[in-house]
């Protein structure tokens, strides 16, 4: 068949023209650009949005500075959570549907309808963070990442060092576990970009140790 001198390879959504190669039409959709052009690789990501479901506890600003970090680098990533207002959350059942006079029914109504925006955000998600602290019971945070692990998401952990062997099992499921919310917004870079943060002067990558 015909022989073509350059080729389009479509990378991210863009042709890129490769010249100077004798190619079959057929290999225009396979060809490595790099092993013809000796750029150095980098990731193409097509153009979308991330959902990402912050989960866990609400006494600390963790929320925010992940979205700080998020704007900050422009990351195309669309931030949600469940209701953070704790005596929202608690009496929402009662405001709308009529008061009831014992704790558990109280309870029980408030979230039956918190559950509809938890699993709506959630069951949507491309990522879901869960935050556990160091100070209170986070039984509902456990619950939503058991209930993101069943979904299959990617799930990533944040939680301070001091509690990493009460969350083992949790970290177990975990694709990514961090200790602070800048790590979050640097996993959150790289998945999205290829982007790394800059590595520590006496960083020294493995297969450099594995050569000495």
């Amino acid at each position: 068949g015909s022989m073509l001198k350059s080729v389009a390879v479509k990378v991210g959504g863009a042709a890129r023209v490769v010249a100077g190669r004798q190619l079959a039409p057929s290999l225009t959709q396979r060809v490595n650009p790099y092993a013809l052009s000796g750029l150095r690789p980098m990731s193409y990501t097509p153009r979308r949005e991330w959902a990402v479901y912050l989960s866990g506890e609400i006494h600390s600003d963790w929320r925010e500075q992940i979205a700080e970090g998020v704007q900050n680098r422009a990351l195309p990533v669309s931030l949600s959570s469940p209701n953070t207002v704790h005596e929202d959350s608690d009496d929402c059942g009662a405001l709308i549907l009529g008061d009831e006079q014992t704790r558990q029914n109280y309870d029980n109504k408030g979230a039956r309808m918190n559950s509809i925006r938890t699993k709506t955000l959630l069951e949507e998600a491309d990522i879901v963070v869960v935050r556990f602290g160091d100070k209170y019971k986070q039984w509902n945070a456990a619950f939503e990442a058991g209930y993101a692990s069943a979904l299959n998401k990617p799930l990533i952990i944040l939680h301070p060092p001091d509690v990493e062997h009460a969350l083992k099992e949790v970290n177990a499921f975990a694709s990514v576990v961090c200790h602070d919310p800048q790590a979050v917004v640097e996993t959150l870079d790289y998945t999205i970009n290829g982007k790394l943060p800059k590595a520590p002067k006496d960083f020294v990558p493995m297969v450099e140790r594995l050569k000495k």
